[in-house]
C-alpha cells in the first residue's frame, strides 16, 4: 500500500491518502466514532483519537476517496492556523 500526504487544493490543511480498498460513503460518517473498527481485532481507537486531536487545535477532520480509489483523510486548519 501507498500513502500520500500532500496540501489541501482549495483551502489551508493537509491530506492522507492511500491506494488501499478505500472506505464506503455509507461508512464515512462513523470511521471517527469510538468503537468502529473493520479489524477482528481492531480497538476503534485509532480515528476517534485522531478526530479529538483535531479538534482539541480547532481544525476539522474529514474522508473522502482518494484518486487511486483508496481512502483519504483531509484535516482542514483554521483559519488562524494558516501560515
Amino acid at each position: 500500500m501507498t500513502v500520500r500526504v500532500g496540501p489541501l487544493a482549495d483551502r489551508a490543511g493537509f491530506f492522507l491518502a492511500d491506494d488501499g480498498p478505500g472506505i464506503d460513503s455509507e461508512d464515512r460518517k462513523g470511521v471517527f466514532k469510538r468503537g468502529y473498527s473493520t479489524g477482528g481485532d481492531g480497538t476503534g481507537l485509532g480515528l476517534a483519537i485522531v478526530e479529538n486531536v483535531v479538534g482539541a487545535h480547532g481544525w476539522e477532520t474529514g474522508v473522502t476517496e482518494s484518486e487511486a480509489g483508496g481512502a483519504r483523510f483531509e484535516i482542514e486548519l483554521a483559519p488562524a492556523a494558516s501560515v
